[in-house]
């Protein structure tokens, strides 16, 4: 189990392994609600119980690729899974179209690389998008650039200061597939028997780089497409897969849409900058649009917080701000669909026993 990942900081979380005729699997497969787990004996397609399915209050009480759970054999090759073990961390975004709703994108991971590859693809807000959403999971993130073998040393130059300057305490790692320039140092950061995953729009790079983690083509790749500027979903599922070294690591599908949901402390350590200004304004409330006093716009104007940092802050805010509303309206809506309930149950009881 530790080489899957069965660390002592899971132990700490979840528990001793199950006993009493239960399994301890992880979840390594997920397509569809099928999960393939494995376990010590062996690797199993797995359902979830009803139970399970009908008590889950949301898809965050599904499981997802990453989880450690519980489960029974239903024979040689398949399993059934009767309880999800507690998480240490869970990577989420925004469910896609579904305001209010959270997609899970795996769990229990130690570190995340950030992907974003030069040319079309590199995009400063998107990854300061991507690590407010890892801060906000609890996981340590890590920028990778790829494809640089397709710039010059000074283009290489540029595009790093740039990250440098958005991005602050975070390993920034240039790499190429091809020439393989920058694996040892995504190498030389991961640790055995811990879990990664590697996170970023389709055709960055992002199953290249675990092929060559891996030392074989074991995942499909594919290139950002030069007529629309997007990539191909290769990986259609996500699934893990344990490297030589012991390493773990959770491929994902490309993300075109990273909607926030309400993780606030992600959003306070991205922009530390902002947050330490917030600190010095003159209301406690300020919401740096337009306040007399404000830090944050006074920093603004004297040229010591850059315009597109502002920018992006506030609309992660307003995105974060309008997912916690949308929840809340959601909770209420559904208090009151049970207090009409009670209440119509509690009139049919009472003419019930009226009549008799």
């Amino acid at each position: 189990m530790k080489e899957l990942g069965y660390t002592d900081k899971m132990q700490t979380i979840a528990g001793p392994p199950v006993t009493d005729g239960f399994m301890l699997a992880r979840v390594i497969r997920e397509h569809r609600e099928r999960y393939t787990i494995q376990a010590a004996d062996g690797i199993y397609m797995a359902e979830i119980t009803g139970n399970l399915r009908y008590s889950a209050e949301s898809r965050l009480d599904f499981p997802a690729v990453g989880d450690w759970v519980k489960a029974i054999r239903a024979d040689e090759k398949s399993a059934i899974i009767m309880e999800v073990l507690p998480r240490f961390s869970i990577l989420q975004r925004q469910a896609v179209g579904q305001h209010g709703e959270r997609q899970v994108i795996a769990t229990n991971i130690d570190t995340a690389f950030i992907v974003q590859a030069v040319g079309h693809d590199f995009n400063l807000n998107r990854m300061e998008r991507y690590l407010t959403i890892c801060y906000g999971a609890g996981i340590k993130p890590v920028v990778v650039l790829t494809k640089t073998d397709l710039i010059d040393d000074e283009s290489l130059s540029e595009h790093l200061s740039k990250i440098r300057e958005r991005v602050r305490d975070v390993p920034v790692i240039a790499i190429s597939n091809i020439t393989r320039d920058g694996y040892d140092q995504i190498t030389a950061l991961m640790n055995p028997f811990e879990t990664y995953c590697f996170i970023g729009s389709s055709g960055v790079g992002k199953s290249s780089i675990v092929n060559g983690l891996a030392g074989g083509e074991i995942l499909l790749t594919s290139e950002v497409s030069d007529a629309t500027a997007k990539g191909r979903h290769t990986t259609s599922h996500r699934q893990l897969i344990i490297l030589p070294n012991k390493s773990l690591i959770i491929d994902t599908p490309g993300m075109r849409e990273l909607g926030m949901t309400d993780q606030g402390s992600g959003l306070e350590m991205t922009y530390d900058e902002i947050h330490e200004l917030a600190g010095q304004c003159r209301f406690n409330d300020c919401t740096h649009t337009s306040e007399t006093g404000c830090a944050v716009l006074e920093a603004l104007d004297n040229g010591e917080l850059a315009q597109e940092v502002y920018e992006n802050y506030m609309k992660l805010q307003r995105e974060q701000a309008h997912f916690s509303a949308t929840i809340k309206e959601k909770r209420e809506k559904g208090r009151k669909q049970g207090k009409l309930y009670k209440s119509i149950m509690q009139a049919k009881q009472s003419k019930k026993f009226g009549n008799n």
